[in-house]
């Protein structure tokens, strides 16, 4: 079978480039832009959540089926432009959760118990004149969850051998053991540690504001693994740098890469690069069921996981 032509927009890892370049066509925007009669043939987008699909590319590629994410956020992808199409969009569900949780309760006790700064401190010899100061526990805290899908389900499983007590706002769940608390805000005065991981878009565009900052208090942490634009950015480093909040880990940002921003120089925060899918296993699952997805359109099948 002859391999598809697919636009590829963001990057991958080596390995998994490899397996992208076996199975499809590969083209970068800047071939469109040399050479504007590639566009013609072109079926497919494959793209990373944490990259956007600008509207006014589907314009330009007549012959676009689908577009396949590589995750499970697509805030980044016109979808009203694809449906308008009949463009098929789809991503990765379900297959990310467990690694995403995994990061979670990792910034988690990185943050409570200041294990960045421990690490450095050692390093650093530090230990040889001084005491490390003393940390956080996890135990009896009163956490909040923003979300209970299947990945703040995931992460409420998790905790529970933490002997913690655990509310949410959302979507009503049925059958489980928490609270569930309507407002953000009102849960945010609930909680000393307040995690994040509701889906991003306009909806929850800045959900987390300075009112609900305030309400966490001094002795509150957040824990952010959703989408970066879910908080508020500037309100949240205010916070932050005033005492508002004693702390926060952050796995996503309003723009990424993180470059000149005051979060990177405060001491009582924990930043890793969107990884929170990050490990071998789960992405090279996600990009197994991205490419399926691709494969199955353009074969005229039915996609796996479509985003409804």
């Amino acid at each position: 079978m002859p391999r598809p032509n697919v636009l590829q927009i963001g990057e991958f890892p080596s390995a998994q480039q490899d397996i992208i370049n076996a199975e499809v066509r590969r083209y970068a925007q800047e071939d469109l832009q040399r050479d504007p009669a590639v566009s013609e043939g072109i079926e497919a987008i494959l793209t990373r959540s944490s990259y956007q699909v600008p509207a006014s590319l589907l314009a330009s590629l007549p012959n676009l089926k689908i577009i396949a994410t590589s995750g499970v956020g697509f805030d980044g992808i016109p979808l009203d432009a694809a449906r308008s199409r009949g463009v098929i969009v789809t991503n990765t569900p379900g297959v990310l959760d467990a690694a995403v949780c995994e990061l979670a309760i990792g910034l988690l006790l990185s943050l409570l118990r200041r294990i960045p700064s421990a690490d450095r401190f050692v390093r650093d010899e530090a230990w040889a004149h001084e005491l490390f100061p003393l940390t956080s526990s996890l135990a009896g805290k009163r956490i909040g969850i923003v979300g209970l899908g299947r990945i703040g389900q995931g992460i409420a499983r998790r905790l529970a051998g933490f002997d913690v007590e655990i509310a949410y706002c959302g979507s009503k769940v049925e059958g489980l053991p928490y609270a569930m608390i309507s407002d953000v805000r009102e849960l945010a005065s609930f909680a000393d540690i307040l995690i994040v991981c509701c889906p991003g878009g306009d909806r929850t565009r800045h959900l987390i504001d300075g009112a609900v900052l305030s309400a966490l208090g001094s002795s509150g942490f957040l824990v952010n693994v959703s989408r970066g634009t879910v908080v508020d950015e500037a309100a949240l480093i205010d916070a932050l740098e005033k005492g508002l909040i004693r702390g926060a880990a952050l796995d996503v940002f309003e723009k990424e890469p993180l470059i000149g921003s005051r979060l990177a120089t405060l001491s009582n925060v924990v930043l890793t690069p969107h990884a929170g899918s990050a490990t071998e296993e789960t992405r090279h699952t996600m990009l197994r069921l991205a490419l399926d997805n691709i494969h199955r359109v353009l074969d005229g099948s039915c996609a796996l996981t479509p985003v409804k």
